[in-house]
């Protein structure tokens, strides 16, 4: 959006200001309805005194009771239009109009350039010409940075190998690396240190020998909501196979990607030892709105073909419909083989065509599906031993609930104002509105 500070204030006001106008002509709209249906009736209720009690009243008597109704009623609409306006914005689908309206000015010009003296306008496309060189440095600089992802991958690589072989019994952790000081262990006394260890230790002997850390991976699956919103009933036999997940970036000099590696001991439903979701990332300004780049963004994925056993493959499933022929009212069962709702779909995405249009489900798809390589990019591989303990989740937690004791605050602070208006009325928030009940 070109606006200056100023002149991008006043029109954003002025802007918000059109929007709340025409709420507000909505609002007048409905309340001279309702004042002409109610001076209308009035109108009947005075006709038929009229008729009753003609001879007892005089023109005097009548003109006072018209200016009694007259303030009446301006009191009347007063506060009938607060509380349409109340209720007008608690509907979700005006709240979705207006806020479509303001999404709507979003990048619209605001009328100061056009006002700049044509020698001011040469001066600003010269800075805009300044500004579109900064995107290609910047573009320079996440280059740089996805080499020295790519350089540290390297160092981290070792460790996180070490992880796997823990983690699938490959290798035995010494007594010294096995030591950890957890918090609530700092109080204890040695007596009480020696007599958990005992307690362990019958513990141990009482069940059978575990090897490596088992179902690690499917554990973690489990604690993320992320992911666990993925999985079925029938992909966590398939998950407690998975031996490990690694990060891969793409070789100097060539387009930036990365990829996802999923490894797999064998079992009863496919054949392959290893699963992989190639993410293509693009790092360069766009020409035809250089403004909007805002670093490397994911552009497009490939999965890969899953050998799937005989009658193993639970990304599809078989249903039976039966059909009546419309002339001789027979019946029979056709049986059709649909798609089944599984995490290993993660390796079939949708295919992005040449003009890049795709629909809006397999937008959604794609958009959740650039979510959840990033994160396992970026969270679940590096720190996957803090989501298996839950302790990384906690974590997460934490800063949700600082955002929601901010909205507590706000909730108080709206109630404390209800209280104090004079023309609050708690018995009319008593119901929710018809559109908030439940059903």
């Amino acid at each position: 959006m070109y606006i200056s500070a100023s002149g991008g204030i006043s029109f954003l006001f002025t802007a918000i200001s059109g929007v709340f106008s025409q709420i507000l002509c909505i609002c007048a709209v409905l309340l001279r309805k309702s004042i002409r249906t109610r001076n209308s009736a009035d109108q009947n209720k005075m006709a038929d005194i009229d008729n009753k009690d003609q001879a007892e009243m005089d023109q005097a008597d009548m003109e006072d009771v018209e200016e009694v109704e007259e303030e009446e009623t301006g009191e009347d609409v007063n506060s009938k239009a607060r509380q349409l306006t109340v209720q007008m914005m608690q509907n979700p689908q005006i709240l979705a109009a207006l806020q479509e309206r303001l999404d709507g000015l979003v990048g619209s010009p605001s009328g100061y350039m056009e006002s700049l003296p044509k020698v001011v306008k040469r001066r600003v496309n010269a800075l805009k010409n300044l500004q579109v060189k900064c995107a290609h440095i910047e573009a320079k600089f996440y280059e740089e940075v996805h080499e020295l992802e790519r350089k540290y991958a390297a160092l981290y690589q070792p460790l996180f190998d070490k992880r796997s072989e823990i983690i699938n019994a490959a290798y035995e952790p010494i007594d010294e690396e096995c030591e950890w000081k957890a918090d609530e262990e700092e109080e204890l006394t040695e007596e009480m240190k020696e007599k958990a260890k005992v307690d362990e230790e019958k513990k141990d002997e009482e069940k059978e020998d575990p090897k490596g850390v088992p179902e690690f991976w499917l554990t973690v699956f489990k604690n993320v909501d992320l992911l666990s919103d993925m999985l079925q009933e029938h992909d966590e036999p398939i998950l407690k196979h998975l031996k490990d997940i690694k990060v891969k970036f793409s070789d100097p000099g060539q387009p930036m990607n990365f990829t996802l590696e999923f490894y797999f001991e064998c079992n009863d439903f496919f054949s392959n030892e290893l699963l992989v979701k190639t993410y293509k990332m693009r790092s360069e300004p766009d020409e035809s709105d250089p403004f909007a780049f805002d670093g490397p963004e994911i552009m497009g994925c490939t999965g890969c073909q899953i050998d799937w056993k005989k009658g193993k493959n639970i990304t599809l499933k078989t249903i039976k419909k039966k059909q009546k022929h419309k002339g001789r009212g027979t019946v029979r069962t056709v049986t059709k083989t649909v798609p089944n709702d599984s995490f290993f779909n993660f390796f079939t995405p949708p295919e992005v065509p040449e003009s890049g249009e795709l629909d809006e489900d397999s937008e959604a798809i794609l958009a959740a599906d650039f979510e959840i390589g990033h994160f396992l990019r970026e969270r679940i591989v590096p720190r996957a031993v803090l989501y298996f303990t839950g302790e990384a989740i906690e974590d997460d937690d934490d800063d949700y609930d600082e955002e929601g004791e901010e909205a507590d605050d706000e909730a108080r602070e709206e109630e404390a104002d209800e209280e104090n208006d004079p023309d609050y009325d708690p018995k009319k928030d008593a119901n929710p509105p018809p559109e908030c009940k439940q059903q």
